[in-house]
Order: structure tokens, then sequence, then C-alpha cells
């Protein structure tokens, strides 16, 4: 009965968690779209908002070492407290320098670069603070809520977005999400956080700080399953990079910006249903089916959105890809959560973000170019795959692209079925119901000096 109890506590408090950090991710997809319009309409310069979008992400990738070390030697609710104040204080000073005429884009830039670094940090923090709100058996259920904050900030907020722009202006939705960092800076002094307990494995991973940054990689590095999680993940935001940095260009070559506009609703309703389910759910409990069982229907869902240039058959495709990454993503993140001790958990976490992130990084900036003078020229009408792959998927501009989506989707079901055969991911305990499994024994004999992603 106590135990019941003192699991009720705690979804109660997660439940209050997770309403402050849904109003503050609402409230920075307001502004993380204006402050991206501002620019594109102050500059005219798609570059520039290319920038903005690059700067938004690399800062981040490069702090995240270091952000993994503090999060695990700090108190995580004040983490997660002064972060929100940081942001605070940057949509403040930006709304400030609007109002008296002063905002100029290199503001943006600085802003923006600071927002990553801040995420760099919060993203490890709240991870692991799902473990140490949540019971144990319902972990995964809660990843499925906290994802569900982030769907909805990317589909309602980017959405609702748009409309303040029209109707409060740049300066009224920089406040907006100002007073959504207050409010859940409140709710966080409210909501007691507790510490993670010190392990073995914790303590052996700890020392100064270039240790603590390298246990991180020690830890992932030395346990095999873990290991083999990290190859996988990489491996799918290799082609989710090159499928993101495609899929507007290749809906433009063929239909309108509106058109384009229902492509992404349909990624958001996607995304919020898969955090719905997993939310629900919990997903498989059988763990590779929650990874290579959903990665399978990644590939072919690009596969059918690359068939033809029709807009209803890419959103169902789109729609079923993010549903479908969700419980891909939700299944990684519980895995980390249960098999990597918690007081370890923010160095393992922020390694796992910087490889993802760098990985993203990569695939942004070689699409464009191979698109453009490799894929694209194949299927021009008189390309040199006109007649054969021309005569399946079509000819003329975009259809290279959609080549290039094809061989994505071709490589994500090869990188599922190399998942279900890889021992190591075949051999992770069911999601607990009870006890928490205990985790390999972290090997410490001869540490790693140095790794390279």
């Amino acid at each position: 009965m106590t135990a019941m109890a003192s699991g009720a506590s705690l979804m109660r408090k997660f439940i209050v968690f997770s309403v402050g950090l849904l109003m503050s991710v609402l409230g920075s997809a307001f502004t993380g779209l204006a402050m991206g319009v501002w620019v594109f309409l102050y500059t005219g310069s798609a570059t520039q908002y290319s920038l903005t979008l690059l700067v938004s992400l690399l800062p981040g990738v490069l702090f995240a070492p270091i952000a993994g070390a503090l999060v695990d030697r700090w108190n995580r609710r004040i983490i997660l407290i002064v972060s929100e104040v940081a942001s605070a204080v940057t949509v403040l000073g930006l709304a400030l320098l609007f109002e008296s005429g002063a905002l100029r884009p290199w503001h943006i830039f600085i802003a923006v670069a600071v927002q990553s670094v801040v995420r760099s940090v919060q993203l490890p923090a709240l991870s692991s603070v799902v473990v140490m709100l949540a019971p144990k058996e319902q972990v995964a259920r809660a990843n499925g809520v906290v994802m569900l904050s982030q769907a909805l900030g990317n589909t309602v907020g980017f959405a609702a977005g748009g409309v303040l722009i029209l109707a409060i202006g740049f300066a009224g939705v920089l406040l907006i999400d100002f007073a959504t960092f207050v409010v859940n800076v409140v709710i966080l002094l409210f909501v007691k956080i507790p510490g993670p307990p010190r392990t073995e494995a914790g303590s052996a991973a700890g020392g100064g700080l270039l240790a603590e940054i390298r246990a991180g990689w020690r830890i992932l590095g030395t346990r095999r399953a873990l290991v083999a999680l990290l190859v996988f993940s990489a491996a799918l935001n290799v082609s989710l990079g090159y499928a993101d940095a495609m899929l507007t260009p290749l809906v433009l070559s063929f239909a309108s910006a509106a058109a384009l506009g229902v492509v992404v609703a349909s990624m958001g309703l996607g995304a919020v249903l898969g955090s719905l389910s997993l939310a629900a759910w919990g997903g498989p409990r059988r763990r590779i089916n929650g990874l290579a069982g959903f990665a399978l229907p990644l590939g072919l869902f690009l596969c059918l959105g690359a068939l033809r240039p029709s807009i209803p058959l890419i959103a169902v495709a789109a729609l079923g890809f993010t549903f479908c990454f969700t419980i891909v993503d939700g299944t990684s993140r519980n895995i980390l959560q249960i098999e990597v001790e918690p007081d370890a958990q923010g160095r393992v976490f922020a390694t796992y973000n910087m490889v993802g992130g760098a990985v993203l990084a990569s695939s942004y900036l070689l699409a464009g170019p191979i698109a453009d003078h490799f894929f694209e020229p194949l299927l021009l009408v008189n390309g040199r795959l006109a007649e054969s792959v021309g005569s399946v998927i079509g000819t003329g501009p975009g259809r290279g692209m959609a080549l290039l989506m094809l061989v994505i989707g071709l490589t994500m079901l090869l990188t599922a079925v190399a998942a279900y055969r890889q021992p190591n991911l075949r051999s992770l305990p069911d999601i607990p119901t009870g006890k928490r499994p205990a985790p390999e024994p972290l090997a410490v004999a001869s540490p790693v000096h140095e790794v390279r992603s």
C-alpha cells in the first residue's frame, strides 16, 4: 500500500511537472517561428534564415559533453530553473531591442545560440528527471507524456505562433514566451525532484570535469547493448537528416507552399499520435520490437512518399513516418533510462544527443549538394535513369530528390533488418513491470582516453 501511495505521489508530481514543460515548449515554439520569420523578412535572404537554423543546432552539439557532466554534478531542479531563467532573460532582451528599434539579425543569432546551449543542458536533465519522478514501471508512458509536450509544441505551437505574429506582433510573441518561462519556473519551485541515488558506477565515472565528460563515452562504449543502440540510432539519424532536408524542396518542386503546410501538419499529427500512444500504452514490451519493429515501416513510408508527386500520398507517408519514429525514439530513451544508473544519466544522454545532433548536422550539410549535383540530373527528362527508374517514379524537377528519398527508405529498411539480427539489441530485457533490471557491470579498468564521434 505504501509503495502504491508513493507511486501515485510521484505520478502527481510528474503530471504537474509536465504541465509546466508543455507551457514552456509552446512558448519556445512561438518564439522559434517568430525569430526565423523576422530574420527572413528583415534580410530577405534564405541564406540568413538557414544560418538561423544552423546556429540553433551547432552550439548545443558542441557544448553537450560539458552539459552532461554538469547535469550529473548539480541539482537537476536547479539546472532546469536556471535554464528557464536564462531563456527568459534572452527573450526579454530581444523584446526590448525590438521595441527600441535596435534589433538586428546578429542579436537573433546570439539569442538562438544561447538557447541552443541551454537546450543541451535541459535535454539530459529532463531525460534523467523522468526516471526520478515516474515509477519505474511507468517510465515508458512518462516518456510518451514528455514527447507529447514536445510534439504539441512543434504542431500547435508553430501554428499558433503564425497566428500570434499577425495578431500581436513580434514583441507580443516574445512576451508570451517570457510569461511561459516564468510560469514554469514557479511550477519547478514547488515540485520537489528527488536526487538520484549514488551508485558504484556513477561514483566510478566521477572525478575532474574532463574525466566526467569521458565517462559518458565510456559508459556507452563498455556496454554492448548500448553500443549497438548508439550505432542503430546514428544510422537512423543519417537517413532522417537527408529525409528532413529533402522534404520541403521535394514538395515545392511540384506543389504550392499551402500544400507543404498540409504535409508539415501531417508530420505534426503523426508525432502527436505517436506520443499519445506511448503515453497510454508505453510501447512494445519487447524493446527490439520498439526499435527495429517500428524502424521497418519508417523505410516503407519513405519509399511510399517517393513513388509519385502526390500531396495526399506524401501526407500519409509523413504522418506514418513521424508516428513510427516517435515510438522508436521513445523506446531508445526508455532503454537508456532503465539500463544506465540515474547518477550517470546526464553524461550518457548528453553524449547520445551529441552524436545524434552531429550526424543530423552532417546530413543537413550534404543532402542539398548530393541532390542537386548527382540525383537531380539522373532523372531529368533526358537523364541517364529517365527510361529505367524514371518510368516508375517519373522524370523532371524534383524526381531526383524523390530517388534520393527512395534510396534513404531502402537504407532504413536495411538498418532495421540489421538491428533485428543484432544479438545485443535482441537480448535487451522487456519493459519492466515492477523491479528495475540490474544493468551490466561498468567496466572501468581500462578507461578510453580519447573517443572521436
